[in-house]
């Protein structure tokens, strides 16, 4: 048969020659059939593992009947929450309505449920009586233990226990899925399907689990937040698919089983994920509706790798794709680079080769897979190991024949690089070719903070290595003859930043005359050692305490701190250099973030709105004028 987009509609089954599916999957994002969404995955795998899947994308959970559409399944409902967890989706960190959501046609909002892989088993249990489930998806995968959710402000039971499903799946689950698939088709009940590496059940009974590490209880961990950190903590060390143990927590009677986690991919096995029969681009119906908004980014990109050894704390990255590195061969990028130019719409850009890590293909060093990632201690934090393997060079040969195949004008790389990595490679050669023929004048990297105090609890580099990344990539753009510029991602409000460190980076911003049209305050999504800082005030690894801004006041200061030339934000810069006890920022000194208040009252007095905004025409360029004036950066 022709390839064709899997079914959505009775209709669609009998063009196949199909009375009944296999699986169903329910999802909370529109159907894009492309390898950048889990739906798109699972399902291409399934069908390639020789089952009949079926696609039920947003269905109205306000009643049964879209979950009914497709028929019963006969071997299960697959559920997931979409690409993004489904509170993140909807939701800004000051808990604010979205304006928009990407994963839906027209950007449209108001598709999908909070908490959706609930909604979507409740829905699906009125539906259909004994009727197995799986779930699985990021918003599965970084809620299966008990877990702070920061929308309710409280802890919340496992999603497995919440949702009612019968088993989870954690992880990117290519495994795990034709695992399942192949007990469920043998007769096994999910609930009994307990062997599976990277999922996790639910036991009645101490006595039906095997070596297993008991974590504190659903209970304990809502009473007391020493026992939250101590129950994480050993979440985040047994995350490694070789040394880790199971691990069971204790909900009301019953136990919440975690597995192992699945190894990963090979490389032979992830380009033949890569290389199944997608029809990378969002299903036809959504035409009417303008498409939907998350194809736009990744239709024209390759994805060349999974994994980070990076281990940033607020990111979830641990605990769903892991720690050790796994990457596509040459050829197989290089063969979807091809099909991408026969796109009709491909007008010679790839928009980015990459990952989590775009400048991460292989394990850290060769003892993560014999011996997994080491329990205490990570790959780049404070600094690289010293067993710490660099490698650009497989990379910057796939990103030099990426740019000879014909019909490509420019191949770019978008996706985040550890400039700490780059640093530690003793050539030069990689980030020339960088600078040289993949970046488009600017340059976006993450040194988050520059204080030390809050960078140790974030995970990132210290010791001035953004301030020597920043001084190479100045040499090297020079040599080359152009002019571009390092857009630095900062993050306000993080455990363990005050004010005073606020204060710090705001002091560095003026130095190095830039100023960030947006800050992103730290936000506490599930999984992640920074919101168990944020819950807990501990830092879960070691048990100190941990200073947390968590007032709105005090986030409102330090992320105005970080915009303090914004004429808006004068008030409140104001009103925190007052109370960090920092008048001598406040005046007219070279040194100074704002002038005294007498001076704003001047202006406000004598001049219109308009000279008040260019009162210091240094300080409120344009966008491209401010990057003008960021000369070293």
């Amino acid at each position: 048969m022709e390839k064709d987009f899997l079914p959505i509609s009775q209709e669609d089954m009998l063009k196949r020659g199909w009375e009944q599916l296999d699986f169903i999957i329910v999802t909370a994002d529109a159907y894009i059939d492309h390898h950048s969404f889990g739906t798109a995955i699972i399902s291409r795998v399934l069908e390639q593992a020789g089952y009949k899947v079926g696609i039920i994308a947003q269905p109205n959970w306000k009643s049964t009947e879209d979950f009914m559409k497709l028929g019963r399944p006969r071997l299960a409902f697959l559920v997931n929450g979409g690409n993004m967890d489904s509170m993140v989706n909807h939701y800004t960190v000051s808990k604010k309505l979205r304006d928009r959501d990407f994963y839906s046609p027209g950007g449209k909002m108001g598709l999908r449920p909070d908490r959706a892989t609930i909604v979507y088993c409740n829905c699906i249990r009125q539906a259909y009586k004994n009727i197995d489930i799986v779930i699985g998806g990021i918003e599965a995968s970084l809620r299966r233990f008990a877990h702070y959710d920061y929308w309710s402000d409280r802890v919340r039971k496992s999603i497995l226990i919440d949702s009612g499903a019968d088993l989870l799946v954690y992880g990117m689950s290519e495994k795990q899925i034709v695992e399942i698939a192949s007990a469920l088709n043998d007769g096994l009940a999910a609930k009994y399907i307990r062997y599976v590496n990277g999922t996790c059940y639910v036991a009645d009974s101490v006595e039906e689990v095997y070596e297993y590490i008991q974590i504190p209880s659903y209970k304990q961990v809502c009473e007391d937040k020493i026992k939250y950190a101590e129950a994480f903590k050993v979440q985040y060390e047994e995350q490694d698919p070789i040394r880790g143990r199971a691990i069971l927590q204790e909900h009301s009677g019953k136990y919440v089983v975690q597995n192992k986690p699945e190894m990963p991919l090979t490389r032979e096995e992830l380009d033949k994920v890569y290389a199944l029969g997608y029809m990378k681009n969002y299903h036809p119906i959504y035409e009417k509706a303008g498409g939907v908004p998350a194809i736009e980014e990744v239709k024209f990109s390759l994805v060349s790798a999974r994994g980070c050894f990076g281990s940033c704390s607020f990111c979830a990255l641990t605990f769903h794709q892991g720690r050790i590195v796994q990457s596509r061969s040459e050829d197989s990028l290089l063969n979807e680079a091809k099909e991408i130019t026969t796109l009709p719409d491909f007008k010679g850009y790839i928009h980015d080769v990459g990952g989590p890590t775009a400048n991460f293909r292989y394990p850290a060093c060769k003892k993560q897979l014999k011996h997994g990632a080491c329990k205490n201690k990570q790959c780049l934090s404070p600094g690289p190991c010293k067993d710490l393997e660099i490698d650009h060079e497989e990379y910057l040969r796939i990103l030099r024949n990426l740019r000879e195949i014909p019909k490509v004008k420019k191949v770019f790389v978008r996706s985040g690089l550890r400039y700490d990595y780059i640093m530690a490679d003793k050539k030069d050669i990689f980030l020339k070719e960088l600078l040289e023929h993949h970046v488009s004048g600017q340059l976006k990297v993450a040194p988050e903070h520059i204080a030390q105090e809050v960078l140790k609890y974030m995970g990132k580099p210290a010791g001035g290595t953004f301030d020597k990344f920043c001084e190479k990539f100045d040499r090297i753009n020079e040599r080359l003859g152009k002019k571009q510029y390092i857009i630095p991602y900062l993050m306000s409000s993080h455990p363990g930043s005050t004010i005073q460190s606020a204060i710090k980076l705001a002091e560095y911003l003026r130095d190095i005359h830039y100023q960030p049209e947006q800050v992103q305050d730290f936000y506490p999504t599930p999984g992640t050692l920074s919101t168990t800082m944020y819950y807990t005030g501990l830092d879960p690894l070691t048990k100190q305490s941990v200073y947390i801004p968590k007032s709105k006041s005090e986030k409102a200061m330090q992320r105005a701190l970080l915009q303090y030339r914004n004429p808006k934000k004068y008030d409140i810069v104001y009103e925190a250099l007052v109370l960090a006890g920092r008048e001598d920022l406040i005046g007219y000194g070279p040194k100074c973030l704002i002038k005294p208040r007498e001076h704003k009252r001047i202006v406000r007095n004598n001049e219109s709105k308009s000279t008040l905004r260019t009162d210091n025409p240094k300080k409120t360029k344009t966008k491209a004028k401010l990057k003008n004036t960021n000369k070293k950066r």
